[in-house]
C-alpha cells in the first residue's frame, strides 16, 4: 500500500512539474499541450462542417481522421495522411464490392478481411496499413452496403485529412530543435560529471572496492542511451522542418553542422568513458585481476580526466552558441600537453609486466582517442601540435 501511495505521489509530482514547465516557457510539455489542443480543434472543425452543417453520411469519419492526423510533424501528417487515405479507400472499396456480391455480412467479412489484412502489411502503407481493415469493417457493419455509402465514407475521410493536416500546418506548426539541443546538452553534462567523479576517485585513492567504480561504469553505459536519444531527436527535428512554413519564415533556426559534430564527439565520449570506467572497475575489483595504478600515475590520470571533462563542458557551450571558443581551444591544448607526460609515465611504469602493459595500455588508448577526437572537432587555429 505504501509503495502504491509513493508511486501516486511521484506521478502527481511529475504532473505538477510538467504543468510548471509548460507555464514557465517553451518546453516539451507546452508542445504536448499545443498538439492536444490542435487535435481537438481539428476534430471539432471536421464534425461542425461534415456532421452539423452538411449532414454528410458517415460524418463521424471526418473528425476521426482529422484528430489522428495532427501528428508530431507536418511532414508526418502529410505522409501518414496519404497512406491512411489509400488504406481506407482500398478497404472500403473491397468491402463494398464484397458486400454487394455476398448478401450475408459474416460471409462477406470472411472473404474480404484476409486479403485486406495482407494489403495492410504492405510496406508502402507503413504504420497506416491497419486502416485498410478498419475501412472494410466500417463498410460492412455501419449500415447498409452501397456504393453511395462507401463514397461518402471516403469523401468524409478526405475532408477530415484536409482539416487535420491544415490545422497542424497552419496553427503553430511543430518544430523540435529544442529537444535535440537539450538532449545533446544533457549527454555532454553527464559525460562531464562522470569524468569528474572518476578523476576525483583516482586522485583521492578511492579504489579499494568495486562498488563506486561499478556505479561509474553503469552511468557510463547509460550515457550511450542519452546519445541515442539525442540522435533520434535530431532526426525528429530535421523531419519537423520539412513542409513547415514556420521554418521558412526564419522563426526557428535550422540544425546545422554543430549538431552533427556534437553527436560525433559524444559518440566518442560515450565509448571511451565506458572504456575508462571499465578499466577502473577491473583495477578496483576484489579479485585483483588487474594491477592497481601507482599513486603518482593515478594523480596524473585524474588530472587528464579533469581537463577532458572541462574540455567537454566548454565544447557544449561553444557548439550551441554560448561562446567560449578561445577557452575551449586553450582547454584542449592543455589536455594534449598533459597527455604526453602521462603517456611516458604509463609506459615507464608498465616496464615488462604483461598485466600492467594491458591495463595501462587500455587507459592510454582511451585517453589518446578521446583527446584526438576533441582536438579534431573544435576550432583549433593557432593551436600547437
Amino acid at each position: 500500500m505504501r509503495a502504491t501511495w509513493q508511486a501516486v505521489v511521484r506521478e502527481l509530482s511529475a504532473t505538477a512539474l510538467g504543468v510548471r514547465r509548460a507555464w514557465d516557457g517553451p518546453s516539451r510539455e507546452r508542445d504536448l499541450i499545443a498538439q492536444a489542443a490542435k487535435a481537438a480543434l481539428a476534430a471539432w472543425i471536421a464534425w461542425a462542417v461534415a456532421g452539423w452543417w452538411l449532414h454528410v453520411p458517415a460524418a463521424f469519419v471526418a473528425p476521426w481522421v482529422a484528430v489522428v492526423l495532427v501528428e508530431w510533424t507536418v511532414y508526418r501528417s502529410l505522409a501518414h495522411g496519404l497512406q491512411q487515405l489509400a488504406a481506407l479507400a482500398f478497404g472500403t472499396v473491397a468491402a463494398t464490392a464484397a458486400g454487394l456480391l455476398i448478401s450475408d455480412t459474416v460471409a462477406a467479412m470472411a472473404v474480404v478481411l484476409p486479403p485486406v489484412m495482407l494489403i495492410g502489411h504492405w510496406r508502402r502503407l507503413g504504420s497506416q496499413g491497419i486502416y485498410a481493415a478498419t475501412g472494410a469493417l466500417f463498410a460492412l457493419t455501419a449500415g447498409p452496403v452501397s456504393i453511395g455509402a462507401g463514397a461518402a465514407r471516403i469523401g468524409a475521410a478526405c475532408f477530415g485529412a484536409l482539416v487535420g493536416i491544415g490545422v497542424n500546418a497552419l496553427i503553430r506548426p511543430p518544430v523540435y530543435l529544442r529537444d535535440a539541443r537539450a538532449l545533446l546538452q544533457d549527454a555532454t553534462d553527464e559525460a562531464y560529471d562522470i569524468l569528474r567523479e572518476v578523476a576525483g576517485g583516482l586522485a583521492e585513492g578511492r579504489l579499494e572496492g568495486a562498488e563506486e567504480a561499478g556505479a561509474w561504469h553503469e552511468r557510463a553505459l547509460r550515457l550511450y542511451g542519452l546519445v541515442e536519444q539525442a540522435r533520434a531527436a535530431m532526426a525528429h527535428s530535421r523531419e519537423s522542418l520539412r513542409a513547415n512554413f514556420r521554418h521558412r519564415t526564419g522563426s526557428v533556426p535550422p540544425p546545422g553542422q554543430a549538431y552533427d559534430d556534437a553527436l560525433t564527439v559524444l559518440d566518442y565520449a560515450a565509448v571511451h568513458t565506458a572504456g575508462v570506467t571499465r578499466t577502473v572497475l577491473e583495477v578496483a575489483s576484489a579479485d585483483g585481476s588487474a594491477p592497481r595504478l601507482e599513486h603518482q600515475l593515478a594523480g596524473q590520470y585524474a588530472k587528464f580526466l579533469n581537463q577532458t571533462a572541462r574540455a567537454l563542458h566548454l565544447y557544449g557551450h561553444s557548439r550551441f552558441g554560448r561562446g567560449g571558443d578561445e577557452a575551449l581551444r586553450e582547454a584542449v591544448e592543455t589536455m594534449r600537453d598533459t597527455l604526453a607526460p602521462l603517456r611516458r609515465g604509463l609506459i615507464r611504469s608498465a616496464a615488462d609486466d604483461p598485466d600492467r602493459i594491458a591495463t595501462y595500455g587500455a587507459l592510454l588508448t582511451q585517453a589518446h582517442r578521446l583527446a584526438d577526437q576533441l582536438q579534431a572537432s573544435v576550432p583549433v587555429s593557432g593551436m600547437r601540435t
